[in-house]
């Protein structure tokens, strides 16, 4: 398995449409930095939210989650409450081939402001828009900017392909379009 560059990212995106918008090049000029970088790609988050709110419920159950539990908000500007956290999604549709893996990280800025976003790997074959938790770790309320980076996926191209594919096993979260919250 290796990690794969920038070339193989821009081949990848125009040949089999794996990334969709994709910028082909990191922009950066007033804005958390989004698109191709040297051995990944850092995704936007759109302008569509989940904010978590405990006013219902003294629970958090993933079996039995409440999508009560959320505020929608949608805009420019998503403000996380303090030790809270919001779901959100990328901007990009995300195809992932047979013989990739992906792993996605946060981006700096934002862990450096208190923000962490969390998601699981991109498996083979998965494909849709990424959901994004954004947890603020801080005391403080803390601004997510829409249209802007959020997160880098790494992609990792396997010797050979998996026996069980994401689609093969019909995944619960394939296809997603929207800003999704846990299923069972």
């Amino acid at each position: 398995m290796s990690i794969k560059s920038d070339g193989w990212i821009r081949r990848m995106a125009k040949e089999t449409q794996m990334i969709e918008p994709f910028a082909d090049r990191q922009f950066r000029d007033g804005v958390i930095s989004y698109g191709v970088s040297s051995y990944g790609y850092d995704m936007r988050v759109a302008d569509e939210f989940r904010i978590f709110h405990n006013a219902l419920f003294p629970v958090v159950d993933p079996k039995n989650f409440d999508e009560r539990s959320f505020l929608e908000y949608k805009g420019d500007v998503c403000i996380v409450p303090p030790n809270s956290f919001a779901l959100a999604r990328s901007i990009e549709y995300f195809r992932i081939p047979r013989n990739v893996l992906t792993i996605c990280v946060g981006k700096s800025t934002y862990a450096r402001c208190g923000l962490i976003v969390n998601v699981t790997p991109f498996e083979p074959e998965w494909e849709g828009h990424v959901t994004l938790e954004i947890s603020n770790t801080t005391p403080l309320p803390a601004r997510v900017y829409s249209n802007e980076g959020i997160a880098q996926v790494l992609f990792f191209e396997a010797d050979e392909e998996c026996e069980v594919s994401y689609a093969d096993k019909k995944g619960k979260y394939q296809g997603q379009t929207g800003v999704t919250p846990p299923k069972l």
